[in-house]
């Protein structure tokens, strides 16, 4: 499968969020394919993740609590917790606002996913989305994880 995603650093983070869902993942190899094990909203799902920039190969699975155990527990320091907040922008999209914690906290992200490149290039950002960060690979999750936030 294809993800199509566009990403953004945040000038100000809206108020009235929704309530988050908590996410923590871990990645057991980031270059030149990310794989990751994430527990969000009590599923656990294995990604494998290719390529740069707006269009990426994506493959998930849910995995079962013992597959899922083994794989969290394999030695790892590449982690990352978050809160996601879904919220509806209106036009027939959402944006997923990431407030990131622990070695990470402080900093946010929010994505926007679409069903294809024509969508995703005429996408107009809300006026609290920052700098486009979508071809910088030192915002994906699986850099931030290895590296932390870019200076």
């Amino acid at each position: 499968m294809i993800e199509i995603e566009r990403r953004f650093l945040v000038d100000r983070v809206p108020d009235d969020l929704p309530t988050p869902i908590r996410i923590e993942q871990a990645y057991l190899t980031t270059e030149p394919v990310a794989v990751r094990v994430r527990r969000k909203n009590g599923a656990r799902i294995l990604t494998i993740k290719a390529g740069s920039g707006l269009s990426r190969t994506e493959i998930e699975r849910d995995l079962t609590d013992d597959e899922f155990d083994a794989l969290w527990n394999q030695p790892t320091e590449l982690r990352i917790e978050k809160r996601r907040h879904e919220l509806d922008l209106g036009d027939g999209h959402t944006a997923e606002l990431d407030l990131f914690d622990g070695d990470l906290a402080g900093h946010v992200i929010v994505e926007v996913e679409f069903a294809d490149e024509a969508s995703a290039s005429s996408f107009t950002p809300p006026h609290w989305f920052g700098t486009e960060v979508t071809t910088d690979g030192r915002y994906t999750n699986a850099a931030l994880a290895r590296h932390g936030w870019p200076d």
